[in-house]
């Protein structure tokens, strides 16, 4: 079973930047996507920038720019580097984790607050 603990979230000026961080542990493919969702309220949840172990990264429109993902080399945390956040960037932030081959395997993270407020 992989769990996935989240930290870095918080209140954070416009402008300002914050860093998310998501590690997975238990029995962890290294053939993986690992990446970053968000969901305000009453809107859906959307993708914000996903990380494949094999090193390609994709950004929602939205954040291109301003965003950065990385991954750490044991492909089992995954970090987003925030700048120039907006008070639009406001949302409940989760990790997930995929598996990209057998055994198929898909897990959330409980989910970080970040608020943008002056």
């Amino acid at each position: 079973q992989v769990q996935l603990v989240e930290s870095g979230g918080g209140l954070v000026q416009p402008g300002g930047s914050l860093r998310l961080s998501c590690t997975a542990s238990g029995s962890i493919s290294n053939n993986n996507v690992m990446g970053w969702y968000r969901q305000a309220p009453g809107k859906e949840r959307e993708m914000v920038a996903v990380a494949f172990s094999g090193g390609p990264k994709n950004y929602a429109d939205s954040v291109k720019g301003r965003f950065t993902i990385s991954r750490d080399r044991g492909w089992n945390t995954v970090y987003l580097q925030m700048n120039s956040l907006e008070p639009e960037d406001t949302a409940v932030y989760y990790c997930n984790f995929r598996t990209l081959s057998s055994p198929w395997d898909d897990h959330w993270g409980q989910g970080t607050q970040v608020t943008v407020s002056s």
